[in-house]
């Protein structure tokens, strides 16, 4: 069944990405703003502006109107997309790397601006887009945990120890050039993100459910939606945290049977050998005396 409001979130999701605003993208099709405002709310009536509307975002007319997979090229795109999947789910199940964004402390969010704007290689960004797609991102990343916090859906935290390990040992870092003091600073950051999870997992709050996966896991992260009348799957080439990677890749999303039944034993199995509750925080505790840096370092 195809959905016109999720197509108008897909509209809006690919703009994003496009770094167009409304009154550009309205220009540039030959309509009104109003017009333009409508069809993101999903009140679309003709194929032909579809048709229109999918030409110049560059993305494929099956991709926005959801039909099979949904390939996204564009970081921005993806994570306001998993903004909107968000907003209408019940339950959340993530294998993201280092850890699951929505877990994150706000003082992560200050030190991910840094890391993403140190990200860009030098003289890649004479225009300076590449550092406004930054923080756009950034926006679009708010928005999605202040939605979370506030609406509370159930959340299955997959993290992987060996991500752990190198997030602890390397910092939160956008390039391995920075000066020796700004990594000392990364890695107590990346000390306090770890503290942050232990302390969650002693406290076991309602909804947050955390499991460290000793075993190798997947090299691309993937999330699944739970909504009321169905299950959706992201699966993402990107990457936030130690060494981010917001500029290449396509990311999928898709409801196809498969696809949602492989990775949900995925998921499952991840999670039952996973460590859990106590187990887990002594575990992370441990991780945390061997390979994070001291405070007083």
């Amino acid at each position: 069944m195809i959905r016109f409001s999720d197509i108008g979130a897909r509209l809006r999701a690919y703009r994003l990405g496009k770094g167009l605003t409304p009154d550009a993208l309205a220009e540039k099709l030959g309509i009104s703003r109003a017009a333009l405002y409508r069809a993101e709310k999903g009140e679309i009536r003709k194929i032909e502006m579809l048709t229109s509307i999918a030409d110049e975002l560059g993305v494929s007319l099956p991709s926005l109107m959801g039909v099979g997979v949904e390939y996204v090229s564009n970081a921005i795109a993806f994570f306001e997309r998993m903004r909107q999947l968000e907003e209408g789910c019940q339950q959340i199940i993530g294998l993201f790397s280092p850890v699951s964004y929505l877990l994150t402390s706000d003082m992560y969010d200050e030190v991910l601006r840094e890391v993403l704007a140190e990200s860009i290689p030098d003289g890649m960004d004479p225009d300076g887009k590449s550092a406004e797609a930054a923080l756009a991102l950034i926006d679009i990343l708010r928005a999605r945990k202040e939605a979370f916090r506030l609406r509370r859906p159930l959340i299955v935290s997959l993290i992987a120890s060996a991500d752990l390990e190198r997030f602890l040992l390397h910092g939160l870092i956008g390039s391995h050039d920075l000066p020796p003091e700004v990594v000392m600073e990364r890695r107590l950051q990346a000390r306090r993100e770890a503290e942050y999870i232990l302390e969650m997992l002693r406290e076991q709050p309602i909804g947050i459910q955390i499991g460290i996966v000793r075993e190798p896991v997947p090299a691309t992260s993937f999330q699944i939606f739970r909504q009321a009348d169905r299950s959706v799957l992201a699966i993402s080439p990107f990457r936030l945290g130690e060494q981010p990677n917001i500029r290449v890749g396509v990311a999928l999303i898709t409801s196809a049977p498969e696809a949602m039944s492989l990775h949900e034993d995925i998921a499952a199995r991840l999670w039952s050998e996973s460590l859990k509750g106590d187990e887990a925080a002594s575990y992370l505790e441990s991780m945390i005396e061997k390979y994070a840096i001291a405070p007083n370092a």
